[in-house]
């Protein structure tokens, strides 16, 4: 599903326009991006949490010459852990 399919599938079950949903799933995207960014971590009690996740330097290699050695530099990562009620009803429980 992409972004607007899943902006015409909001719309239908909120009865709002297309228009009007996309405002509201680009203001929810925006607040998540922006909490991550302030290292905040943002907590959908049974849908899932999002956070960033710290990821050290490591070494790496060209995939066009294996013998190079690159340095891969530190960076903080976006990752989204799954709560309980979206794992249950994923695996139809």
């Amino acid at each position: 599903m992409n972004k607007a399919e899943l902006v015409t599938k909001m719309a239908e079950k909120c009865n709002l326009t297309k228009k009007d949903m996309e405002v509201a799933l680009n203001a929810f995207m925006s607040c998540v991006e922006d909490a991550l960014v302030a290292g905040e971590k943002v907590q959908l009690v049974g849908f899932g949490s999002f956070e960033t996740r710290e990821r050290a330097e490591r070494e790496g290699r060209n995939p066009r010459s294996p013998e190079e050695v690159i340095k891969i530099p530190a960076s903080k990562a976006p990752v989204f852990k799954a709560g309980k009620g979206l794992k249950e009803k994923v695996n139809h429980k």
